[in-house]
């Protein structure tokens, strides 16, 4: 075997270049985990950097098993699980804590950071390439048009640093968009000072109509005939708000007054 094909319906661009591998490799600090596991390796271009790393104790998942076969194959020191990451119970695979680390599927990535989310108090650093759209969208600040739904999500628990952009033509095949490596550093806040199930929802009810003004958007939540709707903070749209702002919010619409 000296070739995997590339799947379309798996998301799969394989990296093709050895200095952005390294790179990305880099990126994690050595003080992130000792623990670390590689999302969607494909051929082991960045694999291949993070396992001369002798700090590292390295897991790989990988769901195609054309690109298993070739790992096991070139790679027979690393410990590659077959199996979708989405799926993972990442509680039983790492006890104590461990950084995730990958090229990213294009079609999963939005997944990928919900399901690190639900492993916050484990991940304390994330590094992952992904759509340059959606990098730079999960580190905009607020205020930004493409700040939204995702970007509070991490932003409550991460420190989001763009760290730089990758050309398509450095892939095979070339995606149609260009690629971006972000870094996730985990900040200190252990838990929202607010009812979380309540603050999503109001994330969520209020980018869903982000062209709305917020009286519009969260009056179902917040009950139609309720004073808080006149406050000005209401009269702001989603994309304006900071995490600490929507806490706020969160906590103004369980008080109902």
């Amino acid at each position: 075997m000296t070739k995997v094909r590339a799947k379309k319906h798996l998301g799969q661009h394989f990296l093709c270049d050895m200095e952005i591998a390294c790179r990305i490799a880099a990126s994690l600090p050595p003080e992130a985990s000792r623990h670390v596991l590689e999302v969607g390796p494909g051929t082991g271009v960045l694999t291949q950097f993070l396992l001369k790393n002798p700090k590292i104790n390295l897991t790989a998942v990988e769901l195609d098993g054309e690109s298993v076969q070739y790992l096991r194959k070139y790679y027979p020191q690393l410990h590659v699980l077959e199996t979708d990451f989405l799926k993972l119970d990442l509680t039983l695979l790492f006890p104590d804590k461990f950084a995730v680390i990958g090229n990213f599927p294009y079609n999963i990535s939005s997944q990928i950071f919900f399901k690190i989310l639900d492993y916050k108090n484990q991940i304390p650093c994330c590094v992952g390439m992904i759509q340059k759209e959606v990098a730079e969208r999960l580190a905009e600040p607020p205020g930004s048009k493409t700040y939204g739904i995702l970007s509070v999500f991490l932003q409550a628990y991460y420190d989001i640093e763009y760290l730089f952009t990758v050309h398509e033509n450095v892939f095979d095949p070339p995606p149609k968009v260009k690629s971006a490596v972000i870094r996730l550093t985990r900040n200190s806040r252990e838990q929202l000072a607010c009812n979380e199930k309540l603050f999503s929802a109001v994330v969520k009810t209020a980018f869903n109509q982000r062209r709305k003004q917020m009286r519009n958007s969260l009056k179902q939540l917040a009950g139609a005939d309720n004073t808080i709707l006149e406050l000005p903070v209401f009269a702001l749209r989603p994309e304006q708000l900071s995490v600490d702002d929507f806490i706020s919010l969160t906590n103004l619409i369980e008080q109902g007054e």
